[in-house]
């Protein structure tokens, strides 16, 4: 379909659940707290499904569907940012004191959110194509930082809601994708080298 090859429909679907969520908080503040757990969902399944565009193009290599999503990868890594930012804002606006912020900055539930985030900023500033061509190499080196950003996320995740099941239910199938993406990026130079030395 046509229109699934927009980036302005993609973008409007991408931002539809913020809209959402910023019409309830714009209408009552105090609903910062109950925007914060789904801000943080989307969040994290907006990381996850960039994440794993590249595995399921290596597994459906004869569908299409893999590839629109390799394609529009990024625009889900920047919604992922967009929704971890309306979700670092709730929560500034729910606790109301930088000094209750401090007093449980070091609990692991709390400082693997902040770290996770921190890594996100320079993931979305460069997620362009004059960053890529900037950089060079140290653009793609710089995006492997989503790996260890992830890991912040299902820890932050876990340890917040002391509730192990949601979370590994979006992480376990991530970790499955990635485990094949390494196997399968390896056997290809494998299977390359055996047929470039075979005898002819």
């Amino acid at each position: 379909m046509l229109i699934l090859k927009s980036r302005y429909f993609l973008w409007l679907l991408l931002g539809l659940p913020a809209l959402a969520m910023l019409g309830k908080f714009v209408a009552d503040t105090t609903a910062a707290e109950q925007l914060l757990h789904p801000s943080g969902e989307f969040s994290a399944r907006m990381m996850i499904i960039a994440m794993i565009a590249t595995p399921l193009r290596l597994l459906f290599k004869t569908h299409r569907w893999p590839l629109w999503l390799v394609r529009n990868r990024r625009y889900f890594g920047v919604a992922a940012f967009g929704y971890a930012l309306l979700h670092t804002v709730f929560y500034i606006v729910d606790m109301s004191s930088i000094q209750l912020m401090l007093d449980e900055l070091w609990a692991l539930g709390i400082w693997t959110g902040w770290a996770a985030f921190l890594i996100f900023v320079p993931l979305a500033l460069t997620s362009n194509n004059q960053s890529q061509r900037t950089m060079g190499i140290r653009w793609k080196q710089l995006q492997r930082w989503v790996y260890p950003a992830a890991v912040l996320t299902l820890a932050h995740w876990i340890f917040v809601h002391n509730n192990f099941g949601p979370a590994l239910v979006h992480f376990v199938p991530l970790a499955a994708l990635e485990l094949y993406r390494i196997y399968a990026q390896r056997k290809i130079p494998i299977t390359k080298a055996v047929i470039e030395n075979s005898p002819q």
